[in-house]
């Protein structure tokens, strides 16, 4: 990689934390760390990485801004569906901005699955284009810079550590790329599986339009995040709001002897289905995951009722 930097410079230094943004699983941090570590013999290339990496870096944060803005919580599903990181990679997103708002883009770049998720997410919740870029510039600012920093900190722990793969030749470079192909090979087949167990336990909505329909004795309940709930709401008729958050706390106070479904806004169904691990573990075996949550109840068609602003559990 250093080879790499030394002949293509700052074009490779823009091209990689691009493919980041993007969304590529590329760390870029490692080599911006070396940009940093060039840093200690040619001061003024600092300034100059620094603004590269921060361009690159805005402008790959931006096209997902605007993905965000014009096609909502579709673009995060896109993303967690092509991602190796967890499915409740968006649930976290979503409570990271509940509790830190704005501040969330300054913090992003350093939390995995976050830098990515962040900017789209922004997008759909409608943040203001101005408000976006003035605190996603700042985070970049503060990832970068301090990337650079680390980079000229350590630049003769880095030197020395350079020079040590340089002289291990192409079995270095095989033996990195091997240990990145069975990394990415076991995360790839662990989500499989996974999903493989989840699909087995979900209920489709037609079926729980056909119990609500026939008088059926079931709780339905709403795990979506305050903000997905707050962005659109409506909500399955009947349905009982109480965050995947607190379904700990709320669980003794629901019936056990009927159904209990449970659905959210989530890729997979995930939130949902961790809800009902949770409820299962508290005594309620009769609860399930609805199918496609909310965005598969709405595309079948089926009545919504609007949430009162007071609603919420």
């Amino acid at each position: 990689m250093s080879g790499l930097l030394a002949e293509y410079g700052l074009w490779l230094l823009f091209a990689v934390v691009l493919a980041e943004q993007l969304g590529l699983p590329i760390p870029a941090m490692p080599l911006v760390m070396l940009a940093g570590a060039r840093v200690a013999d040619e001061p003024m290339y600092g300034v100059i990485a620094l603004l590269v990496a921060v361009l690159a870096s805005t402008l790959g944060d931006l096209a997902w801004y605007v993905a965000g803005r014009r096609h909502g919580h579709r673009v995060l599903k896109l993303l967690c569906r092509i991602s190796l990181s967890p499915d409740t990679c968006v649930r976290t997103s979503e409570s990271t901005f509940t509790r830190y708002g704005l501040a969330t883009l300054v913090i992003a770049k350093f939390v995995p699955g976050l830098s990515t998720l962040a900017p789209p997410l922004a997008g759909a919740l409608g943040m203001r284009p101005s408000a976006f870029m003035l605190f996603n510039t700042a985070g970049a600012l503060l990832w970068a810079g301090a990337a650079l920093a680390i980079g000229l900190v350590f630049h003769e722990q880095i030197g020395v550590v350079l020079d040590y793969l340089a002289g291990l030749g192409s079995a270095a470079a095989a033996a990195v790329g091997t240990l990145l192909a069975l990394y990415v090979g076991y995360r790839w087949f662990d989500r499989q599986r996974a999903m493989k167990a989840l699909r087995a336990v979900r209920l489709a909505p037609a079926d729980l339009l056909d119990m609500l329909d026939s008088g059926v004795d079931v709780t339905v309940i709403d795990v979506r995040s305050a903000l997905i709930a707050d962005a659109e709401p409506v909500r399955i008729p009947g349905a009982l709001h109480i965050a995947l958050e607190h379904i700990d706390a709320a669980a003794h106070r629901l019936p056990r002897d009927r159904p209990v479904i449970v659905y959210c806004a989530c890729p997979n169904d995930v939130s949902a289905v961790r809800a009902t691990l949770k409820l299962r573990a508290a005594g309620i075996v009769d609860a399930r995951p609805l199918l496609g949550g909310i965005d598969g109840w709405k595309a079948a068609g089926y009545r919504l009722e609007m949430i009162e602003p007071a609603a919420g559990v």
